[in-house]
């Protein structure tokens, strides 16, 4: 069995020559755990199997976002793809109307520059002081991490379901992502999230002063990003793969 991943996939699978493909088709059986990768993957492979990565939704308390603070939070790898700068850029852009915001980041530096190149546009735009940076944290950490914070940010140039978003949707965080890959998949504009266009500061800063100030978006965003997260729960994906193995120890018999 073969499990597909990684936002990019689709336009890595049409630049191997059918590689890819040849490989898919070694397996009976191939699962993603997103909606996005399961439609623009299935021309590779035709039994693709959806299952969405699973939560341990009891460990993730729900806080309801009735009326947000400029608490940020960002909670992926510091990597170009990911693009951690932006996410700074939008605390510029917020510091003159809502002089308390504050952004907390986690996760790993990857070592291609784009942890110094946030830190020193931090500086560049005074708003250091603003910024907090954590550096890796654990699994058993993120629930009680994402609920010091009420609006999430995903900057992503390329992504495809995170788990970090789905965290951060079962603790009631206000979602504010980019649209690209498999987020539109993922989340539903104006629904659960926010979504903007990549590498737009303005109209990410934009969706988070909504969240702050009009009335009653928080609250329904908030409430149903947790009835989504709930969704993921291993209670509902556990018996899925269950049924999914025991259909290949059938075949195999």
């Amino acid at each position: 069995m073969l499990t597909l991943r990684g936002g990019n996939l689709p336009f890595f699978a049409q630049k191997t020559g059918g590689r890819v493909t040849r490989l898919l088709q070694s397996s009976p059986i191939v699962t993603t755990p997103s909606a996005y990768l399961f439609e623009q993957m299935r021309p590779h492979h035709k039994e693709l199997v959806l299952l969405p990565n699973p939560l341990d939704l009891e460990k993730y308390s729900f806080k309801h976002r009735k009326h947000p603070a400029p608490k940020l939070v960002w909670l992926r790898a510091f990597h170009n793809i990911y693009n951690p700068s932006l996410a700074v850029q939008v605390v510029a852009q917020l510091a003159q109307d809502f002089p308390q915001v504050r952004l907390v980041m986690m996760g790993p530096d990857k070592g291609d520059g784009s942890f110094e190149q946030m830190k020193g546009l931090a500086s560049q735009l005074d708003v250091a002081d603003s910024v907090t940076c954590m550096g890796p944290v654990t699994k058993k950490e993120i629930p009680r991490l994402l609920n010091e914070g009420d609006i999430l940010l995903n900057t992503p140039r390329v992504d495809n379901t995170p788990v970090s978003v789905v965290e951060a949707m079962a603790c009631g965080l206000c979602i504010v992502s980019t649209n690209v890959g498999g987020i539109p998949y993922l989340l539903e504009d104006e629904s659960d999230a926010l979504l903007v266009p990549t590498d737009d500061a303005a109209a990410m800063a934009q969706a988070i002063r909504r969240f702050l100030t009009e009335d009653g978006l928080a609250e329904r965003l908030s409430r149903k990003a947790r009835r989504k997260a709930e969704q993921f729960d291993w209670s509902i994906i556990l018996p899925r793969w269950e049924r999914l193995l025991m259909d290949m120890v059938e075949r195999n018999r």
